[in-house]
Order: C-alpha cells, then sequence, then structure tokens
C-alpha cells in the first residue's frame, strides 16, 4: 500500500500580483507527497478562484480520494480512472498525477521524460511578467528585477491603463518582443481592435487571451481582423471545442495546473500541434517543483511563459535555477 499525504504552504510574492480580475500578495499552494517508505515522489496544486478552486476545497477532494482507494492504486491509469470516478479539480489531479510519476520513475529507474516519451531539454527561456501596477513605476521594477536578462517579456493588461503601461514597458527595456495578456478583459472586439492600433509601435509576439472564453462569436470576428496571433488560455482547460478553437485563435497556452497532469497536457500540445496552432506552455503562481514539471514537456513548444517560481519569496524548494533569464531543471521532485 502507498502512502499519501498533503500539505498547504502560504507563499509570500516579491511583489502584488494583479491582473485584470484579482490581486493578491500571498498564494495558498498544496504539495502532495507519495512513498512506499523506500522511494517517493511530490506533486504540487496551485488553486485557481477562476475555476472554484480553492485550497479547502482540494484538500476535500483528497480525502475523498483517500477515503476511496487511493492507497491501493497500481498503476497510473487505475489512478485516472479513480479521479474520473471521484471529483477532483485539475489543479489536484496534476499535483497527485505528478507525484505518482515521480515515485514511479525513481522506482524503475527512469526519467520522467523517459517515462512520457517525449525529448528532454537542458534549459529554455522564459518570460517574466508584469503585473498590472501604475505605469509611472515600470522603469523602477524593471530595474529591481533586472528584466533586461529575459529574451521576451509578459505584460498583464486591462483598459484603463493598458498602452500607457506598455509605453513605459519598451522605454524601459526596448529590445525584447512582448506578450500581451488580457485575462479576459476586453468585452467587444472592435474597442480591443482599437486598442491594437495603439501596439503597431511595439514588438508584439502574441496577444493571450483578451476577451472572456464564452465570447465565442466575438472570437471569430477578432481572429480575422486581428494582426497579431491571438492565443487561447482561459479557452483551453482539461478539455477543449478543437474545432471551434482553431477557428479562433493562432495558438494555446497549456497549463499542467488546467490540463490536470503530465498526459493530458501532453495530448493537448500534440492536439494543438497537430491543428497547426503555435504552443505555448504557461503557469499559475507555482514553485519550482511544479515548474519542473512544465518544463519536462518544454521541447519544440513556441514559447515558455515558467516565471511562477521567481515571483515566489523565498522560493522553497530549488528544483529548478534561473540564469540569464534560461530555466534549468536541477532535480526531480
Amino acid at each position: 500500500m502507498l502512502s499519501w499525504t498533503i500539505e498547504a504552504h502560504d507563499l509570500a510574492l516579491r511583489f502584488t500580483w494583479k491582473i485584470s480580475r484579482n490581486a493578491t500578495d500571498l498564494k495558498t499552494n498544496l504539495f502532495v507527497t507519495v512513498g512506499d517508505g523506500q522511494f517517493q515522489g511530490r506533486g504540487e496544486a496551485a488553486p485557481n478562484t477562476r475555476y472554484g478552486e480553492t485550497p479547502d476545497l482540494l484538500q476535500e477532494q483528497f480525502a475523498n480520494l483517500q477515503r476511496n482507494g487511493l492507497a491501493a492504486i497500481e498503476s497510473v491509469e487505475e489512478l485516472q480512472h479513480l479521479m474520473a470516478q471521484h471529483q477532483a479539480y485539475p489543479a489536484l489531479r496534476f499535483a497527485i498525477e505528478s507525484a505518482y510519476v515521480h515515485y514511479l520513475c525513481r522506482k524503475k529507474g527512469q526519467t520522467v521524460t523517459e517515462f512520457l516519451g517525449v525529448t528532454p531539454v537542458t534549459s529554455a527561456p522564459t518570460a517574466f511578467s508584469y503585473p498590472i501596477m501604475d505605469p509611472g513605476k515600470i522603469a523602477a521594477f524593471t530595474k529591481e528585477h533586472g528584466l533586461h536578462r529575459f529574451e521576451y517579456l509578459k505584460v498583464k493588461v486591462n483598459q484603463e491603463s493598458g498602452l500607457d503601461m506598455l509605453g513605459e514597458v519598451v522605454r524601459a527595456s526596448p529590445r525584447q518582443g512582448l506578450i500581451i495578456d488580457a485575462n479576459e478583459a476586453w468585452q467587444d472586439p472592435d474597442s480591443l481592435l482599437r486598442f491594437f492600433e495603439g501596439l503597431k509601435k511595439y514588438q508584439v509576439l502574441m496577444i493571450e487571451q483578451p476577451m472572456p472564453s464564452a465570447l465565442q462569436e466575438e472570437y471569430l470576428y477578432l481572429k480575422k481582423k486581428s494582426p497579431y496571433d491571438l492565443f487561447a488560455d482561459e479557452s483551453v482547460t482539461d478539455h477543449a471545442d478543437w474545432e471551434l478553437l482553431q477557428q479562433q485563435f493562432h495558438g494555446v497556452n497549456m497549463k499542467l495546473m488546467k490540463a490536470g497532469g503530465y498526459l493530458n497536457g501532453l495530448a493537448i500540445l500534440n492536439k494543438t500541434r497537430s491543428l497547426g496552432l503555435k504552443t505555448m506552455i504557461g503557469c499559475m503562481m507555482e514553485t519550482s517543483m511544479a515548474i519542473w514539471s512544465a518544463l519536462q514537456l518544454a521541447h519544440g513548444v513556441d514559447l515558455l511563459d515558467l516565471d511562477g517560481m521567481l515571483v515566489v519569496k523565498d522560493e522553497p524548494f530549488g528544483l529548478v535555477k534561473e540564469e540569464a533569464g534560461r530555466l534549468y531543471p536541477v532535480e526531480q521532485p
């Protein structure tokens, strides 16, 4: 029988993390451990309130899985069946599946990339994200966090200050490409297209989920008019309407916390590629435990936004190191 545990840890952030729908200085993530007395594996859950996830709810779901035979599972297939039979939100499924995969790999003496059948990476570049802030603070923020070292930068924007923020970002760091992430802040495509007019002088790599995922017809219209690549984020969770998605977006941002595990995350990336769409791997506010997992799938991905661990103050695990804007996986969780 396996021994499973879950613990909640409060993670103080290095600065206020503000996006178009909320702001916070603290995140509570959950850490799952599974072992047999000789080998163990660990995984992380970063609950996302956008999808109804809370630390308390995920802990309740974990307890329910334990009551229904979690300790007795003997394969990934059995684990997935159990989590399908008893409700577990995607972030919790990812923590549990990744912990079990890490345990199996240690037990079998293989790497995670070998287990998944993917090509490993020794390092990869990541974006670093500006939260929404007073545009007048951008220059000092850029200098304080040494953001010139990143190959590209991501800017969280809203309708009120988005263009002003972007102007200050480019003034402070003029040579890097920009990912612009609105987190569903716009409600109609025409006002968004007017916003795009103000971006012509910048090196914009892509626009991420500018309108709510429910605005399906509006996205169909926007894609036909947009001068920039549109990437889906909130429109893709652990599933997607792929036929519709292909007509709405140019690319997909896959997040393991939303995909619910390595296997489904890999399936989403493969499906994205098969449709001729561009690929991206993103993250929530995570430690190096989950960022390490994301790096296992990074080979051949067009863009990476895996800076969550860099926002966590006193990151506790050190499983990934960052140097000159590149991430290096160090040790398996």
